[in-house]
């Protein structure tokens, strides 16, 4: 065979219009095949218009897919292709997927009668309504697959794929088996064979991974934004758009591409699976900062968390030093924050929302033991019934200071920041990771980590990235703070950066360019002179460099023993907000919100007057939007409206 891609699904469709059993579908702005299950059979052709020249199935080959999983039933299989011989019910070689599971199938005629094989990639999660695409590259024993461009999994199984197969008298079915059970039921954008190679490199290379094609029907390519003649569309197709009129409704990945209308703004938003992106709007600009609400607290706050629970509302967690009374949760009620429920919580730290699908939960880092002389923290889960926080899991932490939580590979994660135990600040940090059997928490993988402050997760593609924040190290606070990748099923390190007392790190983007700010809150070294102030010390912004795979430094700014960054957008201006907290004389300091200048990086805007500032949280309502700050030295936050022109 031609070392050419054969394209399985163009071969299905006729010149000029569609098979019987197909449907084109827009979803996400991609279109795709819907497979009718009343017409397996009308869904196939003979191999032999793939094969032309010869009867055998390459020995070595590349399978390239793109598909838009539906949620799959825990104990079913779906087809997305098989070839299959005419007077026999096995399946030659096939493809079929399982909730986290995929399965290449294939038929090894060396001995009598012949038997099948299964080879399983564990860990494929699809199922998340989202478009993906899949390389399964196949050579003898070794059986690769590639989601998205990922890290590739790579197993090596006993029988080999066979060297001569044939396929005389076989056809190719798309999306069954030749009968109604196990049809398909999501969408097919591209299904491609190529002999000869593994096609990784050459699929790769698309910006947009979940979408990169080698060959897709011509049904299903982007129509022309200008039609050549007044002719209608030659290629009906469907689209599950919807238009939401009214206050800004929940933007989630169940409301990825719907749109939101806001008629009081004047703008249609579209959702992009976690906030709406304007798309034609008035645009705003920031003009100043006012006083908004002063919140009284239980005590003084080190750390706030502000998350939407669907269909109940929006709220803030505080997490307050003494106990009693321990930390609150707040519900924005007309316009304010009001409390709402108390958590007994021990010197909290910060709080985390997080969910594991339809489970919602929210997670405290306390820094001290309880009434008993036990050192938890808590994961408390949302009862719908009750309407309130109840507690779930205790994990035993080490003056726990952050909780971060994040998914890999449809895995979901969380991992404590340790602070010291006793007066051993180097000590081991720990990632969890979700165990769907039992439902709790488990440990995964332990990182050294000194007097460490906060993580930070984030991605960059198909890679997964966690950044720590180490503070001190029992002697001095200049010591580096570190960035993991996630390779083989573990965090490994990726860079370090020598950082100050650093107490924060936040990730974010502008355009196509990736930053990564880190917040130094003093410069210590019990074998060095002290400094003339310990505190004024610059925090630095860093650079995502592509070509060097590394992180470098953009630009420094003078800060205040700076505690946390919070990046926010107004319009198509781009914020950041320090939370200056001591300046060596007095924690009455301003903090200060920097706007981006472009060329000139990050140039100061806007000076706020905070006390003792520990936290900040930039949020959005139908009303307007808003930043909360935490005091670590007194029981008042405040939220701060940000007014536009």
């Amino acid at each position: 065979t031609d070392l050419r891609p054969l394209d399985i699904l163009s071969e299905v469709v006729p010149a000029g219009g569609l098979a019987r059993g197909m449907r084109v579908f827009q979803v996400q702005g991609v279109r795709g095949f819907q497979l009718a299950a009343s017409r397996p059979r009308a869904l196939g052709f003979p191999a032999s218009r793939l094969f032309i020249h010869c009867d055998r199935f390459p020995e070595e080959f590349s399978i390239i897919v793109t598909l838009r999983v539906l949620g799959v039933p825990a104990k079913r299989n779906e087809y997305i292709f098989t070839l299959m011989a005419e007077e026999s019910p096995s399946v030659l070689v096939g493809l079929r997927y399982a909730p986290d599971k995929l399965h290449f199938l294939f038929w090894s005629q060396e001995r009598a009668g012949g038997w099948q094989t299964r080879v399983t990639f564990h860990n494929v999660s699809l199922s998340d309504n989202q478009w993906h695409t899949l390389v399964l590259a196949v050579s003898g024993q070794s059986f690769s697959l590639t989601v998205d461009c990922s890290v590739p999994k790579d197993l090596v199984v006993e029988t080999p794929f066979p060297a001569s197969l044939s396929v005389k008298r076989a056809s190719f079915y798309l999306g069954n088996r030749r009968r109604r059970k196990g049809v398909f039921t999501g969408l097919l954008r591209q299904l491609v064979l190529l002999p000869g190679a593994d096609a990784t490199p050459r699929v790769c290379t698309a910006v947009n991974f979940k979408e990169a094609t080698l060959s897709v029907p011509a049904v299903l390519q982007d129509v022309p934004s200008k039609p050549a003649s007044n002719e209608v569309l030659k290629y009906p197709y469907e689209t599950d758009t919807k238009v939401t009129l009214g206050s800004r409704p929940p933007c989630t990945k169940q409301e990825k591409a719907q749109f939101w209308f806001n008629a009081s703004r004047r703008g249609l938003y579209l959702c992009n699976g976690s906030a709406w992106i304007s798309l034609l709007e008035v645009k705003q600009r920031l003009d100043y900062v006012e006083e908004y609400q002063s919140l009284a607290t239980n005590s003084e706050t080190m750390g706030v968390e502000v998350f939407t629970i669907p269909k109940v509302g929006l709220f803030a967690a505080t997490a307050n030093r003494y106990t009693p009374p321990g930390s609150a949760i707040y519900k924005w009620t007309d316009g304010k924050f009001v409390p709402y429920q108390n958590i007994p919580t021990y010197q909290a730290q910060s709080w985390k929302y997080f969910t594991i699908g339809k489970k919602i939960f929210l997670a405290v880092a306390n820094f001290e033991q309880n009434d008993r002389g036990q050192e938890f923290s808590v994961i408390y889960k949302w009862s719908r019934r009750k309407e309130k926080f109840i507690t779930y899991q205790r994990i035993t932490t080490h003056s726990a200071r952050d909780w971060e939580a994040f998914v890999i590979e449809g895995e979901a994660f969380l991992a404590v920041v340790n602070h010291r135990e006793g007066n051993n600040h180097n000590i081991d940090s720990v990632i969890y990771r979700w165990n769907p059997r039992t439902g709790l928490f488990e440990t995964n993988q332990t990182i050294p980590t000194s007097g460490a402050y906060d993580w930070e997760f984030f991605t960059i593609g198909p890679y997964s990235f966690l950044a720590v924040a180490n503070t001190f190290n029992g002697t001095s606070t200049k010591i580096y703070s570190h960035i993991y990748i996630w390779l083989s099923g573990s965090f490994q390190l990726f860079q370090s950066i020598l950082t100050f007392g650093a107490a924060d790190w936040e990730v974010f983007r502008i355009g196509d360019r990736v930053f990564l700010a880190v917040a130094n809150s003093h410069s210590y070294d019990s074998g060095m002179p002290a400094p003339s102030n310990f505190y004024a010390i610059n925090s630095s912004i860093y650079e995502l460099n592509i070509t060097a795979q590394m992180f470098v430094k953009f630009q420094d700014l003078l800060t205040y023993s700076a505690l946390d960054w919070e990046f926010f957008s107004v319009g198509d201006d781009s914020f950041l907000v320090v939370a200056n907290s001591f300046d060596g004389f007095t924690f009455s300091v301003n903090s200060i919100i920097y706007r981006w200048q472009g060329y000139e990086g990050f140039v100061a805007a806007h000076h706020l007057p905070t006390v003792g500032c520990r936290d900040w949280e930039a949020f959005h309502t139908a009303e307007g939007s808003y930043l909360l700050y935490s005091s670590a030295k007194e029981p008042l936050s405040k939220v701060l409206k940000l007014k536009t022109t």
